[in-house]
């Protein structure tokens, strides 16, 4: 669950689905004559959508911090062992559909984890030092199933779309955490290449609440419009999880779309 502020009073929250999904349209419409399109595009575009589907779980049940009343975020809720096993679920269920997408997911998983696997400079990566056991067994297990997979696969190019990955799910997350900004990633990869690519900075200039300004530009449409659902909860501060929860299921729905040029 993410955060996003308060308005008129009440929680405006995004879902973890809803966030996966507005990356995956990003990714839908990567690529022009400086950026590479992903590739292979389906399994790759694919990974994207559904990135962030082990919270899927959690939210058909989400808490509030017992102190303050508040919904927890998906950085309070993380380290659960239940979540863990959500993580994993997602990874199974998307291993059965395409493989090559739940590599890339899994990838993601423990790299939010492991600093990005280095992928990203800017903005800097977390990395869990001394993790849980439970977190370290995750990790280490996940990592071994990751090796064996990725024997059946081009090193470089999966390099590459995890990197992708990286720089679309920042995208989401620049978008879903507060109002839009002035920003930058960095570096963003552009073309696919057996020596590796160094990447470019890529900056985000807000002309609006609603319109952002890419340098360079990543995208196959001009202007490219994409949709984010908001969630406006009655109360900012809640009588335990089940008073939460009625709220969040009560919860009025608004989409906002973006225009980025």
């Amino acid at each position: 669950m993410i955060i996003r502020g308060e308005q008129n009073g009440g929680a405006v929250l995004v879902n973890q689905t809803d966030h996966s999904q507005l990356v995956g349209q990003l990714a839908a419409h990567w690529g022009n004559s400086e950026f590479d399109a992903p590739r292979p595009y389906e399994s790759v575009v694919r990974a994207a959508i559904y990135h962030d589907f082990g919270w899927l779980p959690y939210e058909t049940m989400p808490g509030c911090d017992p102190k303050s009343g508040k919904p927890l975020s998906f950085m309070q809720v993380g380290l659960q062992g239940s979540q863990l096993k959500a993580y994993r679920w997602v990874v199974d269920w998307m291993n059965e559909i395409d493989p090559y997408s739940a590599l890339i997911m899994c990838m993601h998983r423990t790299g939010l984890w492991r600093g990005r696997y280095k992928a990203i400079q800017y903005p800097s990566a977390f990395n869990l030092n001394n993790p849980p056991p439970e977190v370290a067994k995750f990790i280490d297990d996940n990592e071994k199933w990751q090796e064996k997979q990725k024997q059946s696969y081009d090193a470089a190019e999966l390099r590459h779309n995890y990197s992708l990955l990286q720089v679309w799910d920042l995208l989401g997350l620049y978008f879903c955490c507060q109002d839009v900004g002035d920003d930058f990633i960095e570096p963003v990869p552009t073309k696919y290449s057996s020596n590796g690519n160094a990447g470019i900075k890529m900056t985000m200039h807000a002309e609006s609440k609603t319109r952002v300004a890419f340098s360079p530009y990543p995208f196959d449409v001009r202007p490219l419009k994409v949709q984010l659902r908001l969630k406006h909860l009655a109360g900012t501060t809640f009588d335990g999880d089940r008073a939460f929860r009625k709220s969040f299921f009560q919860a009025q729905n608004e989409t906002i779309e973006f225009e980025l040029i």
